[in-house]
């Protein structure tokens, strides 16, 4: 039985894991900060250097800490990217978890852009350039980020400070 909290998230599980589609290998605990985090949930790249750099823009300019992390590589960026059905073996996309709802790619990236602090806001005006066009140019900075900007040999280990805001 999954109960509802009073914002309609589930919270109390007394069925086992595996009888939720798409939960088979999540633990509880990761399952639990998944479902339970009313923070807006941004899943990166882990390894690609632009995005790295992008979440650390991100968390400078989020002083009230309203947006919460996870790589695409990461156990819950890998179940996250299941429950939205989105591929999880395409590390191409920025992806954005808010209010039960996924956003990927320019459109993610401008409503990140909308919630922080400083002049970055002014970007989110694209957001009237249709899709297929932003994402056009999206794609192609995609395509070559690694070539560009670089990659890691391993996902970005946030500090200490940090810890609390990625999901694992």
């Amino acid at each position: 039985m999954v109960e509802k909290s009073h914002i309609g998230l589930p919270v109390l599980i007394s069925e086992p894991l595996s009888n939720f589609i798409g939960f088979n290998q999540l633990s509880r605990v990761v399952y639990l900060c998944i479902v339970m985090s009313t923070h807006p949930i941004i899943l990166f790249d882990g390894v690609c250097n632009l995005c790295n750099s992008s979440v650390q823009y991100v968390i400078r300019h989020d002083p009230d800490a309203i947006f919460q992390y996870a790589s695409l590589q990461s156990e819950s960026g890998q179940q996250l990217l299941k429950q939205f059905d989105l591929p999880t073996n395409d590390f191409n996309s920025f992806v954005l978890v808010q209010d039960g709802k996924v956003y990927t790619r320019s459109t993610a990236a401008l409503k990140v852009a909308k919630q922080l602090k400083g002049l970055i806001k002014i970007i989110y005006g694209f957001i009237v350039v249709p899709a297929f066009i932003r994402d056009a140019v999206y794609n192609l900075i995609a395509k070559n980020r690694y070539k560009w900007f670089g990659e890691r040999d391993h996902c970005m280990i946030p500090t200490p400070e940090l810890k609390s805001r990625f999901l694992n």
